[in-house]
């Protein structure tokens, strides 16, 4: 199953698609990563489509990561006496601590967290922003509120705040049980709700300790006057512009998705691009213009993967979306402006031997036109370096480890093959012939480019650059 694209599909599993027959049809149509979101899924549930998944991994021979997505915080209002209220604009209403049923004038704000943050003239946006309201009076014990814009507010609708920055971290008791389960049943990546400074990417690290990948989702605006130092401690983002366009006006969503993108590749991490990418897929068999446009988009960006949701997990034609994205990426890629635009967002390489040695390997490969840049990775960290430089020749990642295959297979570019360390240089170079020969990628005479790191087997130490010639056996001979 080679791919014949470079950006990654990552796809997430729920009730229309969470078994492993979907599973593998989905694998086939072009999904490289799932997604399980612990929003929905019980610990049973997880550990099912977990084992689902590697069952599909063993029949298509492909490496196939999973990313357990946790809930986060959910703010939510009380309920009502009459299970909704309409608010005009010009309405007051209060927001306490009492577990009474509220009406038009109070209901109760069961976070005593907001309570101690909020602050005069701080905006709340209510149900995904359709209704807001400022505080006029806050205390410990109460929030006054003025409507702004009104309408119908019902039972335990959702409650945003844009302006606020809450003392709460970003892993509630639910998150950490559903992180130990994840990290538990193999999880590759783990995604984090509701990150709002850095110091939430160090908290979730005590307790992953290298075992998974930690993605950061951008969701709050104080997340973005943070962003560069949160994306130095995560090991890939996720812009998750839903959110983003509640909390902040829509019209800077554009923006800051290109401005993410650029920052994540310079520090050379991963960023998959979520939300409302083939919506009108749920219930129907074909996209808008405009989201085949927007797809369109984070492809010409440059970003790791993009993403559905509830396309593929809930929604009447999850095989139709993935396929759609699956063509959509491929028809960007072969544009002739594509390379074009991906080459004037290079990049200026780290001042270290491994970053150099990855620029070079790139400029070599293009320059001499091999058939595939090869690198072993024992950690990753090699793999995500050549990613970084976007090239246009083929990456094939090789690593011992099925983790770092898995974890890769969310990376831009990488075919990411499990093969046996190599024993001496001899076999690196045999080893990255053969392999670029069976998986297609180099036929007899063509050369490739391999990079490792000497001694064998250390990880991250990138230092080492051949050329070698794929023989008529496939195997190499420098």
């Amino acid at each position: 199953m080679r791919r014949q694209r470079k950006v990654k599909i990552l796809a997430t599993l729920g009730p229309a698609s969470n078994n492993e027959d979907m599973i593998e049809q989905l694998a086939r149509a072009g999904a490289d990563v799932f997604r399980i979101n612990m929003s929905h899924a019980s610990h049973e549930v997880l550990n099912e489509t977990m084992a689902n998944i590697r069952a599909v991994e063993h029949k298509v021979k492909r490496p196939i990561g999973v990313l357990v997505d946790l809930q986060g915080p959910k703010l939510r209002v009380g309920k009502f006496e009459n299970d909704s209220v309409q608010l005009a604009t010009g309405d007051i209403i209060i927001f306490d601590q009492d577990n009474t049923l509220g009406n038009k004038d109070r209901v109760e704000l069961p976070h005593p967290e907001i309570f101690d943050a909020i602050r005069t003239n701080h905006k709340l946006l209510l149900d995904d922003g359709k209704i807001e309201l400022v505080a006029k009076k806050c205390s410990k014990t109460a929030i006054e509120c003025e409507v702004v814009h009104g309408g119908k507010l019902s039972n335990r609708k959702g409650v945003s705040l844009p302006d606020t920055l809450l003392g709460v971290g970003a892993l509630t008791d639910k998150d950490r049980e559903d992180l130990v389960a994840g990290l538990e049943a193999g999880a590759d990546w783990v995604a984090l709700s509701f990150v709002q400074r850095p110091e939430d990417i160090i908290d979730v690290r005590k307790t992953v300790q290298g075992r998974a990948g930690v993605l950061a989702k951008i969701e709050k605006p104080q997340a973005i006057e943070r962003l560069e130092e949160i994306i130095k401690l995560s090991d890939a983002i996720m812009i998750a512009r839903g959110d983003l366009g509640v909390e902040m006006p829509l019209e800077t969503v554009p923006g800051l998705q290109k401005r993410m993108i650029r920052m994540a590749r310079q520090q050379g991490k991963p960023v998959v691009v979520a939300t409302q990418m083939l919506e009108s897929m749920i219930s129907a068999p074909v996209p808008t213009r405009a989201e085949v446009s927007d797809v369109a988009t984070a492809v010409f960006e440059g970003a790791d993967a993009v993403m559905l949701s509830a396309e593929s997990a809930a929604g009447d034609f999850p095989i139709e979306a993935v396929s759609t994205m699956n063509k959509v990426a491929v028809a960007v890629e072969n544009d002739n402006l594509y390379q074009g635009i991906i080459r004037r967002q290079e990049i200026t390489p780290d001042a270290t031997a491994a970053d150099a040695i990855s620029a070079a390997t790139r400029q070599v490969a293009e320059t001499l036109d091999l058939a595939a840049i090869v690198c072993y990775t024992s950690s990753g960290s090699t793999g995500i370096r050549a990613s970084r430089e976007r090239p246009e020749k083929p990456i094939i990642a090789l690593s011992p480890k099925d983790s770092t295959v898995r974890r890769l297979s969310l990376v831009w570019g990488l075919h990411c093959v499990r093969t046996e360390d190599a024993v001496n240089l001899d076999d690196v170079v045999d080893r990255a012939c053969s392999i670029a020969y069976r998986e297609g990628f180099a036929r007899p005479g063509d050369r490739v480019a391999i990079t490792a790191g000497v001694p064998l087997g250390t990880p991250g130490a990138t230092n080492m650059l051949r050329i070698a010639f794929v023989g008529q056996d496939g195997m190499g001979s420098s």
